[in-house]
């Protein structure tokens, strides 16, 4: 399948986890990519197994809580593939601990990479979205609509990025630009092997059981056809659609599970 041939896409976080798993299911399905993160051995890995498929990709170094990086990585993809067609505002971590154990500076942090990086990404790469009328898709979280213990800080972070999808999307709509918001539930990756400093710990257990997470590839899939369909929203995870409807109609219900799965240290 070819649905993104001769579509470029931008996407940030692309070293590892559901930013890796999308850049790969675009090259399958035919578009050029350019990665931009932190971490260059995993962005030049990535980038030779994209171009192993016949794709082009570009690996630029880029700490989305830097003004210049964004730009510099934005002006750089216009330079080698000479548009923009997608954008995807996936960088992002969790900082997890009691309030009474979290400081200011650490919902600073928190907010600077994951609402003010996305911000900074947006802003980047605005003008080269309006040239393609192309789609910008913002990753946010289950914990976008349901606020949990211990993550007063990711929530908070998340739930500031579902308002700024529903806004922009009003307001992109007249320069022809779609606004998808990706909501996943529990996907394999790493994020909770990371600590509230952004350091990645391999050695740390995953707290949330098997049977209640998906695939980043099935994951990546997924939003790869939300972007080509220009979809408003889409809930990844079938646990993930009962909880966001569970909050929305039986708010009390789903304060029980809760409380029940904090019991039982899944949250």
């Amino acid at each position: 399948m070819a649905k993104f041939s001769g579509r470029v896409t931008f996407i940030t976080g692309a070293s590892s986890g559901i930013g890796a798993a999308l850049a790969l299911e675009v090259a399958r399905q035919g578009g050029d990519v350019a990665l931009a993160a932190r971490r260059e051995e995993r962005l030049q890995k990535l980038a030779r197994e994209i171009e192993s498929m016949g794709r082009r990709a570009l690996a630029v170094l880029c700490d989305v809580s830097n003004d210049d990086d964004l730009q510099a990585a934005a002006e750089k993809t216009i330079n080698q593939f000479g548009r923009i067609d997608y954008v995807v505002a996936n960088a992002g971590f969790g900082i997890a601990g009691r309030f009474e154990k979290l400081t200011i500076e650490d919902f600073r942090r928190q907010f600077e990479t994951n609402v003010f990086g996305v911000l900074k990404t947006i802003y980047a790469t605005r003008e080269y979205l309006t040239a393609s009328h192309g789609c910008l898709v913002i990753i946010g979280s289950i914990n976008g609509y349901i606020a949990t213990p211990r993550l007063s800080a990711y929530s908070m972070s998340k739930f500031a990025l579902h308002g700024l999808a529903a806004s922009l999307r009003h307001e992109f709509r007249r320069q022809g630009v779609a606004v998808v918001l990706i909501v996943p539930g529990y996907v394999q990756t790493e994020i909770r092997q990371v600590d509230k400093s952004g350091v990645h710990h391999p050695e740390m257990k995953d707290r949330i059981p098997a049977w209640l997470q998906i695939s980043r590839e099935e994951a990546a899939r997924q939003i790869a056809r939300a972007m080509y369909r220009r979809e408003r929203e889409r809930i990844i995870t079938g646990h993930g659609r009962i909880a966001v409807f569970l909050q929305r109609h039986c708010p009390r219900l789903m304060s029980g599970i809760i409380a029940r799965m904090g019991a039982k240290g899944l949250v």
